[in-house]
């Protein structure tokens, strides 16, 4: 890692703990207990993202090692899904305080920018596999099994779209299928986009590139 990496890593951190920050600060306010805070904010998929986002680049900067590619384009997937579902699906529909608006602000649009700038403009190109997406899609299936699992329990869903109490089972997961299928696209389109951006000498072998650099004989 260079000094310009580890010093884009810390913003994209302080982004990240400031829009966790804000958050809190105002769940607090509403609930009076930092217990019930934390309880309910870990129920939403855009926290435990952002969370990752913050403890990760805080690790990335301050490390001095090479970069991980796989795992910061999972990163960096997830914040994206983060930010396009909350534009697509939420944005609009909730009634926030001006600290609310600040802590979306962050956690839906600054954060996640800011990831994907990193990956784009930080990360060596030519690292990722196709391999790569089913590890990334770990984190939303697991989210999503979680979602309902908490909702079973007490009722409450965290997003309109996995309400199971309201919108019924086949709703739900049609959603759940239609993220999923969306997620695994935006994944290998990643990798596509990684390895079209790489200069020929760290591109993963493919195809085309085989049957360049080996012609075949006649």
């Amino acid at each position: 890692m260079t000094g310009r990496q580890r010093a884009a890593a810390a913003v994209v951190a302080a982004a990240a703990w400031f829009g966790l920050a804000v958050q809190f600060d105002a769940t607090l306010g509403a609930n009076g207990s930092a217990s019930a805070a934390l309880w309910i904010l870990l129920r939403y998929f855009t926290i435990l993202v952002a969370l990752g986002v913050a403890l990760a680049f805080t690790a990335l900067a301050l490390r001095r090692r090479p970069l991980p590619a796989a795992p910061i384009g999972g990163i960096a997937l997830n914040a994206a899904l983060v930010a396009i579902v909350y534009r697509a699906l939420i944005a609009g529909t909730l009634v926030q305080t001006a600290q609310e608006k600040l802590a979306d602000l962050f956690l839906h649009g600054i954060a996640p920018a800011l990831v994907i700038l990193f990956w784009l403009l930080c990360v060596p190109r030519g690292g990722l596999r196709p391999r790569d997406v089913g590890p990334w899609a770990a984190a939303p299936l697991l989210y999503f099994a979680y979602a309902l699992a908490r909702g079973a329990a007490d009722g409450i869903y965290p997003y309109g779209f996995i309400d199971v109490g309201r919108i019924g089972w086949a709703a739900t997961a049609a959603n759940a299928a239609l993220i999923a299928a969306g997620f695994l696209a935006a994944g290998f389109g990643l990798v596509w986009a990684d390895r079209r951006l790489a200069p020929p000498s760290k591109r993963a072998p493919g195809t085309r590139d085989r049957m360049e650099a080996d012609p075949p004989a006649y």
